[in-house]
């Protein structure tokens, strides 16, 4: 087994954590009652919370009977919620919060009264600590607060990222393709590339952006274009100076240039006033290339690609095992990446997803207040997750058959 995998325990959790977290606060400042707050899907492994008259208990799976306080542990589904729990109408409960864990590590919630619009007695009347007794403002921030501490967990994440270091090749040449245009113009491994079209180089990547540029500026379509370069040769002091002419359109598997490059990596990190910032930037400029993938996926542009729990498992364990050699980049970036991928996925305007029910408040602000029916909310909350577990499981499918072949 490759124990790398489990780092997608820890991965996975603060994504959830931090998501629930946003509903958590915000319900508990627009004075909701939450009753669960649980990281991981039912049936329940264990919850504490807080008794009426001091201290704390237990709370195990199905539930118990407090004879102290009067009150019964609600059972637990998946299915509803803001993120997955749903209230029971009309049943005694605590006014303390369940903090639980529970079995499926797959999501999270958080479950108070009156999500789907539950009434609390014959007359349609809400429970004042419920969700539906709030006002509409009250209840689009608490809708969309959990997307928006994923987005700020991806800044934090991605300062940390820019301040631990960037892992860059240096551009050092690995190997060399023969027949190639570098080996054309004499290049070997070992060579260093120190200056590219007069320009230096620093890194791999600034070779790399040069060579493209120059391919690009090329209006007249050549089939190949020079590159001046300067070379230090291992054991000479004196550079080499040569011109590559790199290719257009290479062939499957090789570069314009046809090098490699070596395994020497230095690490490129920012100060710690600059950390931040662009940790900010960069946080938008991923975000902005998610959305503008979707709709091009959308269009037929790019190929629909998606990947489930299990290839993001596998995907985790691979970049936790390069820790070791590349530093903590790949593996806070990834996580970076997937938060944003939570919070863009979750704000969709789909049934059951935290912008599904934006959307239906948005249609009661338009009706002037109106809301849908509670069984009608429900029901379209109900059918957005079956659909959503039902392509969850031919993702994973595909997944697994992916790594069986």
């Amino acid at each position: 087994m490759n124990w790398y995998l489990l780092a997608a325990v820890p991965v996975f959790g603060l994504l959830v954590m931090v998501h629930e977290f946003g509903h958590f606060i915000t319900a508990k400042w627009a004075g909701i009652r939450v009753e669960e707050f649980g990281l991981g899907f039912p049936p329940r492994i264990v919850g504490v919370r807080k008794r009426e008259r001091g201290g704390w208990e237990v709370i195990w799976p199905g539930g118990k009977r407090s004879e102290e306080d009067g009150y019964d542990a609600l059972k637990q589904t998946p299915l509803g919620g803001t993120s997955g729990g749903m209230s029971q109408p009309g049943a005694a409960v605590s006014s303390h919060t369940i903090y639980s864990l529970n079995l499926l590590p797959i999501g999270g919630f958080v479950r108070m009264p009156g999500e789907s619009g539950d009434a609390t007695d014959a007359d349609g009347n809400y429970d004042a600590g419920s969700f539906a007794a709030k006002s509409a403002g009250k209840r689009l921030i608490v809708l969309v607060a959990g997307v928006t501490m994923n987005v700020i967990l991806a800044m934090i994440l991605f300062t940390f990222a820019f301040g631990l270091g960037q892992p860059e090749l240096l551009p050092q040449i690995g190997s060399v393709v023969q027949n190639s245009p570098a080996a054309a113009a004499g290049l070997r491994p070992g060579d260093t590339i120190v200056s590219a079209n007069g320009q230096p180089i620093k890194y791999f990547s600034d070779l790399q952006n040069i060579v493209n540029a120059q391919i690009q500026a090329d209006n007249n379509h050549h089939a190949t274009v020079p590159v001046t370069m300067q070379v230090r040769r291992p054991g000479q002091a004196q550079l080499v100076k040569t011109t590559v002419n790199v290719r257009e359109h290479p062939p499957a598997g090789q570069g314009p240039m046809g090098i490699v490059a070596s395994n020497a990596i230095t690490y490129n990190s920012l100060p710690l006033w600059q950390a931040p910032i662009r940790g900010v930037q960069y946080t938008f400029q991923v975000t902005k290339e998610f959305i503008v993938a979707i709709g091009q996926m959308i269009s037929g542009a790019l190929p629909f690609q998606v990947t489930g729990p299990v290839g993001i498992v596998q995907i985790t364990g691979q970049v936790a095992q390069s820790v070791p050699t590349e530093g903590w980049w790949p593996l806070l970036s990834l996580t970076a990446v997937l938060s944003l991928n939570l919070a863009i996925i979750n704000i969709l305007p789909f049934p059951a997803l935290d912008g599904g029910r934006v959307l239906l408040v948005l249609v009661e602000v338009v009706r002037g207040g109106k809301r849908l029916k509670p069984e009608i909310e429900g029901m379209i909350n109900f059918v957005g997750m079956a659909v959503l577990l039902t392509l969850m499981l031919v993702v994973t499918f595909f997944d697994v058959k992916g790594l069986i072949h």
